[in-house]
């Protein structure tokens, strides 16, 4: 990140979703967003079909994400709210829902995630995090590859976090089959994974018109948390002491994530990682914001790269 100017804008950590598209005209232009139905995948689903585009909530509970619609349509005004079913940890789901996709996508918001839940494994001993977090949406996003370079100009949203802090992928042991299982590095190498991944693709992709980027949307209490006790809540707050930042609504919370999805001024941009509202700067030790350096290694990114396709291959 010292060879490019960071990106700034004129929002801020207080801005909500509807403030950041205000003005854009998304008309004609089609959305998927996982975990649509819940958190701040609904608000971003609401500023996008506001906007006037095609919104595909991608959901594990089509109920709940029949119900969304219903409310983001009732808002907004706009029917083009479809629902579609989707459980990123179970690879024949993942498959079914690009096979039945049609046509260009412009934006794809992989938002849905998995938080710091407790020790599960897929039916292939996949970590539980590392497998809905990354390698589901890394299935989907590469399996909607022809749809997004159909579009001409997609973006790609990767919903990230400042957990990614926590922990780079630790290619070693991604699964926890040596080391013992540790809900928060679980959850931070996966989100460290979404980084790496729209640094990636980015590379891959450009030749395409298609721009990824990461983000942390702040910290926003939602259903993600349903692992996380008020305890353990207040315990982690503590440990990262007077930088805390404080809690945002869910609409400030999908804002970074509307932003990136966007902004005229992300036109052609990726690989660049963005918190509350503006492209981010490195971490500075003992504070939780800002990219660590392994996040954006672009050695680490073509790694994953290949773990990710040998792991889904194999």
């Amino acid at each position: 990140m010292t060879d490019h100017t960071r990106i700034t804008t004129p929002f801020t950590a207080e801005s909500t979703a509807a403030e950041v598209v205000d003005g854009i005209d998304l008309t004609g232009r089609r959305a998927v967003v996982t975990g649509g139905a819940s958190g701040i995948g609904v608000e971003t689903a609401r500023a996008l079909a506001g906007a006037g585009a095609e919104v595909t909530l991608a959901v594990r509970d089509l109920d709940a994400g029949e119900r969304t619609a219903e409310d983001v349509i009732a808002t907004t005004g706009n029917k083009q709210v479809l629902v579609m079913p989707l459980d990123l940890a179970d690879r024949a789901s993942v498959a079914a829902f690009t096979a039945a996709w049609e046509g260009p996508l412009h934006l794809l918001v992989n938002n849905a995630g998995v938080m710091a839940s407790p020790e599960a494994r897929t039916p292939e001993g996949w970590e539980l995090q590392f497998a809905t977090n990354h390698l589901g949406h890394f299935a989907l996003t590469t399996g909607l590859h022809g749809a997004l370079a159909r579009a001409g100009g997609a973006r790609v949203v990767s919903v990230s976090s400042s957990a990614h802090l926590r922990s780079p992928v630790v290619f070693e042991d991604i699964h926890f089959r040596e080391r013992a299982y540790e809900p928060w590095s679980a959850y931070g190498q996966s989100k460290t994974a979404n980084v790496l991944f729209a640094v990636e693709a980015t590379k891959r992709w450009a030749g395409d018109g298609i721009t990824v980027n990461s983000l942390m949307p702040g910290s926003i209490r939602t259903r993600l948390q349903r692992h996380v006790t008020e305890e353990e809540l207040a315990r982690l707050r503590a440990e990262t002491g007077p930088a805390t930042p404080s809690w945002k609504t869910p609409e400030q919370g999908a804002a970074t994530s509307v932003l990136v999805a966007t902004s005229p001024l992300l036109e052609g941009v990726g690989g660049r990682y963005f918190e509350d509202c503006e492209e981010a700067g490195f971490n500075e030790p003992g504070t939780r914001r800002g990219v660590a350096p392994y996040a954006l290694d672009p050695e680490a990114a073509a790694l994953l790269w290949q773990v990710s396709i040998d792991t889904l291959t194999a």
